[in-house]
């Protein structure tokens, strides 16, 4: 049964993107292929970003919370942009239908972290000429955004945690996060373990991370007009977790891989955005990347505070204020 609403599935697909195909003519398809170059070109860094921001303090430490105990924090989040992911170079070879400043034979274009461009193309469509403007990004070398999480201590040496962030606007973009991580003390089966000494733990986690940037409208008469393009990634994340505990201070980290699975779609309207959003699946992609993390507890009283530093293709900071129940 389940093969035969696969079949069904594929086959009704086939039908929508043949039957867009037969509506929008060949230099219509063009156009198309050309958006979704720049398209790729401007979301790539947000969505390599997102296994950075997304597996951020899922734990800060490797000592197993005792059994019922409740961890409620709040994070502060920022992700430092390096220069290499605000920009990105085109010519006028990467196009079918468009052009590059009445001919140039290159530019330089932002990505979602870039800044405003002057960079416009040009294109024919039936017979009608049409202009835009680069898509510009949201000029920012650091994002910063709060999230709240929930973590619980479990008998066995495990603990569970849950974090979210309904969508949030920041700069034109919206952001939110939801998911799940699961860590295992490991140390408690070491011979000789107490709460101070060195601490091993290994954690999995699972987060939905969804941006979307919004852009000053691209409009081609007759075909389609764009003004959004939401990016979003389900991110595994599988890590090995080491502290040491000295008094009220703690040292922690961490080595792990995320596996991050990436889909793009645009918002706006058009007798061709269907075709877009058809064709903008083939961008999606699954991408493996090494983190590292590096990080300390400060504990009072009544509660601690953490602060984590990740480090990779992107270097993301997150300071927590955690309370003990």
């Amino acid at each position: 049964m389940r093969s035969f609403r696969k079949l069904i599935l594929l086959t009704a697909l086939f039908f929508v993107q043949n039957t867009f195909s037969q509506i929008v003519p060949e230099e219509g398809q063009e156009i198309i292929q050309d958006l979704l170059f720049l398209a790729d070109g401007f979301a790539s860094p947000a969505s390599e970003s997102a296994a950075y921001q997304a597996t951020a303090s899922w734990f800060t430490s490797a000592r197993a919370l005792e059994p019922w105990k409740v961890d409620v924090s709040l994070h502060g989040n920022g992700l430092l942009v390096p220069s290499s992911k605000k920009e990105f170079t085109v010519n006028n070879n990467d196009f079918q239908n468009l052009t590059i400043n009445d001919g140039d034979r290159g530019a330089l274009l932002p990505t979602a972290f870039g800044k405003d461009s002057n960079v416009m193309f040009k294109g024919s469509f039936m017979g009608e000429e049409f202009s835009f403007q680069a898509i510009e990004g949201i000029d920012k070398g650091a994002l910063f955004y709060p999230f709240a999480q929930v973590s619980v201590g479990l008998p066995y040496g495990f603990q569970i945690g849950v974090r979210a962030l309904p969508e949030l606007e920041i700069d034109g973009s919206q952001f939110s996060t939801y998911g799940a991580g699961l860590k295992y003390n490991i140390s408690q089966h070491f011979r000789f373990n107490k709460e101070d000494d060195f601490q091993l733990a290994a954690i999995v986690a699972y987060d939905l991370f969804d941006v979307k940037y919004e852009f000053e409208q691209i409009s081609v008469p007759n075909l389609v007009n764009l003004d959004l393009i939401d990016v979003s990634a389900g991110v595994w994340l599988a890590e090995v977790m080491a502290s040491k505990k000295y008094e009220n201070f703690e040292v922690f980290g961490a080595f792990g891989v995320a596996q991050s699975d990436f889909e793009y779609e645009f918002g706006g309207d058009g007798i061709a955005l269907g075709l877009v959003n058809s064709e903008i699946a083939t961008l999606n992609d699954k991408e493996a990347q090494f983190k590292g993390d590096i990080g300390f507890n400060l504990y009072f009283e009544r509660f601690k505070i953490s602060t984590m530093a990740t480090a990779g293709k992107f270097v993301n900071l997150n300071l927590g204020l955690h309370f003990i129940l």
